[in-house]
């Protein structure tokens, strides 16, 4: 399997915004209740950002998911921390590549002398949860019932990574 990334662009952001409306629409890890627009989506990643990049993951010239870093907070004495973000489709899921996605946000976040990541995780994404604590992100917060989504009060989990 040849994984590989892009950066996002015009003409990839309508798949990126496919293989997120499937988890807006099927699960809870995202709070978003209704599927957005592209649009939408450009507004929400850092798109074409100096600073924060965004990439579509590749198999095989196929774009299977995409991921980025973005501004953790809007202070600068943050800038040595970002949210590092990811979806795989729902077919690529539970096959290696999210370790592989991980490990290149973090060499990309080492360049641009960002040393923590933050990753907001909904409680009920196992997968998730286990993806990152393998990769050795620890558990920074714990806020309880603080997302309504599919009629149930929904927990995120803050992990955390120093690179």
């Amino acid at each position: 399997m040849d994984i590989s990334f892009t950066e996002i662009n015009e003409q990839n952001l309508s798949e990126v915004t496919r293989i997120y409306n499937y988890y807006v629409e099927h699960s809870t890890a995202t709070f978003h209740l209704e599927p957005i627009t592209e649009l939408e989506m450009k507004a929400m990643i850092p798109f074409q950002h100096n600073r924060y990049p965004s990439y579509c993951v590749m198999v095989d010239k196929e774009i299977i998911g995409y991921c980025y870093l973005s501004q953790f907070r809007h202070k600068e004495a943050y800038d040595i921390t970002a949210e590092i973000t990811l979806y795989l489709s729902n077919h690529s899921t539970k096959k290696g590549i999210g370790k592989i996605v991980l490990n290149f946000l973090e060499q990309e976040a080492k360049k641009l002398n960002i040393n923590n990541l933050i990753a907001v995780i909904t409680g009920e994404n196992e997968g998730s949860v286990k993806l990152f604590e393998r990769e050795g992100y620890f558990k920074a917060a714990h806020l309880k019932k603080v997302g309504l989504k599919f009629d149930r009060l929904l927990d995120v989990f803050w992990y955390q990574k120093e690179i």
